[in-house]
């Protein structure tokens, strides 16, 4: 796996330098046509191969329409939630939904859709701090800020007969407070961060090691690869799975991370949407 995640970064580092070269140059003379029509060849190439290295570890990735699609199961129906998507290793007893895909390698392929990190959530103490009488009363001792910068809108899909489904993530999460769903928004990219478990071992990549990729709370910590981002999160006791819209669990989604809103699932990530019998009561 670590040299296959080695290839992919090395792909990645070549499809992104031509990218660059191509933003950045200007007007070309007749002279120099033929060497920038080689290097656009050069581009388009890179980009196939990335493209096919993800499409190996079950990535559907397509730099043309910003979106990458992964699969993934259905995790909880009836339980509170932190977590949206989490691995294998991860906390899978408060998560919608769980997927196989190695999160450094998911990470990798969102920097290929040009996404930058955001900054995490802050706790900042409050000034001047509540006397210990009014902590007791319940105020606060600190304000929390919550994630700011660049991201991306998340999607679930999948068939039911000849009915396609897609739902932005927030659309499956109840909100107890609200008694709405939880509120549409782009979802920031932190990119996780490199830690080390022992102080005699070597660096890893924190959401490979603890194994949750998108957090529905906040966290100081930041392991995750993306968080939401609305103040509500800051709770871990009012998010609920909408089992209305839900599928049964374990039942296999794809998750679909896109740089723009979609309106309906790209043709790329077609024929890898997974199909399911029509429920009971559909008109199939």
């Amino acid at each position: 796996m670590r040299t296959r995640l080695l290839y992919t970064a090395s792909l990645l580092s070549l499809c992104l330098a031509a990218i660059a070269h191509a933003a950045l140059r200007g007007p070309v003379s007749a002279g120099t046509q033929d060497e920038e029509s080689a290097l656009d060849d050069a581009q388009a190439e890179a980009l196939k191969l990335l493209e096919s290295a993800f499409q190996e570890q079950g990535i559907q990735l397509d730099v043309d329409a910003r979106v990458c699609g992964v699969p993934a199961n259905v995790c909880i129906r009836e339980d509170l939630l932190e977590y949206l998507v989490v691995g294998p290793v991860g906390a899978a007893h408060e998560a919608l939904l769980s997927t196989d895909v190695t999160p450094s390698l998911l990470n990798t392929a969102l920097v290929a859709l040009g996404v930058k990190p955001g900054v995490n959530a802050q706790w900042v103490e409050v000034d001047p701090p509540p006397t210990p009488e009014e902590v007791t009363a319940g105020a606060p001792t600190h304000e929390v800020i919550p994630p700011t910068g660049d991201g991306l809108y998340i999607y679930v899909a999948w068939r039911e007969g000849e009915e396609r489904f897609l739902y932005r993530i927030e659309d499956l999460v109840g909100n107890l407070d609200t008694r709405r769903s939880l509120r549409r928004h782009p979802f920031v990219y932190l990119g996780s961060r490199m830690v080390r478990p022992k102080p005699d071992e070597e660096e890893v990549f924190a959401a490979d090691w603890e194994g949750n990729l998108v957090a529905l709370s906040f966290f100081q910590a930041g392991n995750t690869v993306l968080t939401a981002s609305v103040p509500e999160c800051v709770s871990q006791t009012i998010f609920l799975p909408n089992t209305w819209l839900l599928p049964e669990s374990r039942s296999e989604v794809m998750l679909v991370f896109s740089r723009e809103r979609l309106v309906e699932l790209p043709r790329s990530l077609d024929d890898a949407l997974p199909a399911h019998a029509p429920s009971a009561g559909s008109d199939d």
